[in-house]
This record gives structure tokens, sequence and C-alpha cells, in this order.
């Protein structure tokens, strides 16, 4: 309800109609069987506009259902590595990494050490040296190597998803320390293939929702 003498309205072509009696606004509203509706209360006078809240309403809930459905979902599919994974399983995982990647989700390749292994930290490094160099025409390396715990971590994006500055993150090679060591006993791991993406689409922001003030 707009409680003020006098408004400042525009009507509904956009047109600037001047200060006028809010009684005044009201009435040529319900000629024109629309509604009066406050746009910008914190003005002196307060705006007014004369439009079809009803059509106003029904074309903001559209908008918003569009971007939403517009969103595009992205999730960090993880696949683990051991540092001394053979070929055949290597290739094997290096497909899900692929398909991921073609499918427009993010990569997260781990490589996971057992007991000693951890000290020979440049077989993973060499790992994901192998993966990014069998990736680079469909990904970028959003995050380059790095440990956590008893693991190496690295992510790679599809070359289509732009960083948060806007720009493809470039696509730099994991560090390899040339450190000798000897050969390690060949283990496989599983694929985990499903992991939630901690990053949502950002959607368009919401019309500002508006009250009819008719009384």
């Amino acid at each position: 309800m707009i409680r003020v003498k006098e408004v400042s309205v525009i009507g509904d072509d956009g047109e600037h109609l001047g200060t006028i009696p809010t009684e005044e606004a009201l009435s040529m509203a319900e000629d024109r069987d629309m509604d009066l509706v406050e746009v910008a209360a914190n003005s002196n006078p307060p705006v007014c506009r004369i439009m079809d809240y009803g059509k106003h309403k029904y074309k903001a809930s559209k908008k918003a259902h569009e971007a939403k459905k517009n969103q595009k979902i992205v999730h960090v599919k993880e696949v683990k590595f051991r540092p001394n994974t053979d070929q055949h399983d290597f290739d094997f995982k290096l497909k899900h990494v692929q398909r991921f990647l073609e499918a427009g989700d993010k990569a997260k390749v781990v490589i996971f050490f057992k007991g000693r292994e951890i000290v020979h930290r440049e077989f993973g490094q060499r790992v994901l040296e192998r993966v990014a160099k069998q990736t680079e025409d469909i990904a970028v390396i959003e995050q380059t190597a790095k440990q956590e715990g008893r693991t190496l971590v690295m992510i790679l994006a599809p070359k289509s998803f732009k960083t948060k500055k806007g720009s493809p993150s470039k696509n730099p090679k994991p560090a390899v320390e040339k450190t000798e060591a000897p050969q390690l006993a060949v283990d496989k791991t599983e694929v985990k293939t499903d992991v939630p993406e901690t990053q949502a689409a950002s959607a368009e922001p919401s019309t500002e929702a508006v009250v009819p003030n008719n009384e």
C-alpha cells in the first residue's frame, strides 16, 4: 500500500508522467486496467510505475527458469593411479580421464602412495606428466601436482572450461624430479568415477520482486 500523498509516475510505455497525487495515479492505473507498482521507495517522492504486474511477474519467473535450465553443472571425477601403475592399467584409467574431460567435467588425477613408496615421489610425478601429455589436446591443468598427505593430486579441466578470470588456464607440465630410484612392484587400484563438484555454476541474477500497491 502506498501511503504517501504524491508519487513520481512512469507510464506503461516508459514515459515519465511527473509528480502527481497518489489517488490520481491509482485512478490512472485502474483506467488502463493495470497496477501502480512502487519501484523506488527511497526516492523523494517515491517512484511508481503503471504496469501489468501479473505479466511482469510471469516474465520474471520465465527468465529465472531459463537461466536455471541453461546452467552447466560441472562435476569433478576422480581417477586414482599408483606410482608404479603398469601400461595396461595406465591406459585403462587414462580412457576414463579422457571420457570425463570430453563430457565437460573436470578430472582429479590422484597418485596414492603406500608405505615407503612416498620417498619415491618422483614416480608419481612422472605418472602425472604422462597423463597431462596424453590429454593436452583436450585439457588444461587447473591445478598442478600438489601433495596432500600420502597423495599427489592434479586437476585437469576441459579446454572449453573457463577459469574465474574468464580465460583458459595455461597447461604447464608437472615438475619431474630426476632422482634415480629402484623400480617398485606393480600394483593396481580402483577408479573412483563420481565425486560431486565443489563448484556450482552461477545463475543470472533474479529479477527484483515488486509488490502491487493498489488498494
